[in-house]
């Protein structure tokens, strides 16, 4: 059992989510086996279904000068940014296929979503930035202590449609944290956001690509599959991959 794996580099929003949507549906035709897309994005707002508009602080005129896209999406959750510096994960997972913790015909999203958060802990612990859930909370959180509140390192959001997953999360990582301040990040206004650059004890401090193979290697441990790199989204669809599927 594997999972395709596509480092697609930095993307624009729109033409990322056109790229899984055509994943998307190739899995739910089981042309291709799961899928974890990578990949960075230019400065994007999105707005989940449980959004409000409020939560967007910045106006639309600071928004448009800084070049800033706004799109309204169906995953779950409420407004987050993404931008450089920041993984950004899609995984097209079959949700009814040989999944660790499976209970039933099919794993549960709840369940699906704790194991993607075990990937990104699992990951910040290899830059030794312990990492944990809140309860309530979606998301991975650096530990309190003392006086220092959890601050988010990790968002997720995530769609499941005929079994099948789209979105997925986002790991900041050299992320310039002053552009969060154009939100209250996923609609919470008692915590902040941090990155693994800024939590990071290690000399050199990790880069994005080092978090991008962390992740990769860790997503390959968590859901039990070899992770089987593609060089391109032809290669990916092509049918001489479907048919080892």
């Amino acid at each position: 059992m594997f999972v395709h794996l596509l480092s697609l580099g930095r993307v624009p929003y729109l033409e990322a989510l056109a790229i899984q949507q055509r994943v998307v549906a190739a899995r739910k035709q089981n042309l291709i086996a799961d899928t974890l897309l990578l990949l960075e994005h230019p400065p994007v707002l999105t707005l989940g279904r449980n959004s409000r508009r409020e939560n967007i602080l910045a106006s639309d005129e600071l928004l448009q000068h800084k070049g800033v896209e706004l799109h309204e999406i169906n995953r779950g959750g409420d407004v987050t940014y993404h931008g450089p510096g920041q993984l950004v994960g899609y995984p097209v997972i079959d949700l009814r296929g040989d999944l660790p913790g499976k209970k039933g015909p099919h794993l549960g999203p709840v369940d699906y979503i704790r194991m993607l958060e075990e990937v990104l802990i699992r990951t910040c612990g290899d830059f030794r930035v312990p990492t944990q859930r809140i309860p309530g909370r979606t998301g991975v959180w650096t530990i309190a202590g003392g006086s220092i509140q959890e601050k988010k390192v990790a968002a997720l959001g995530v769609h499941v449609s005929q079994g099948v997953t789209s979105h997925g999360f986002a790991l900041n990582v050299t992320t310039d944290l002053r552009d969060f301040d154009w939100i209250i990040p996923c609609g919470i206004t008692d915590r902040t956001v941090t990155s693994l650059e800024l939590e990071s004890p290690l000399e050199p401090l990790p880069t994005l690509e080092d978090a991008l193979n962390a992740t990769a290697r860790n997503f390959g441990r968590v859901f039990e599959r070899q992770m089987l790199w593609c060089e391109s989204l032809e290669e990916l669809l092509t049918p001489s991959i479907a048919q080892e599927v």
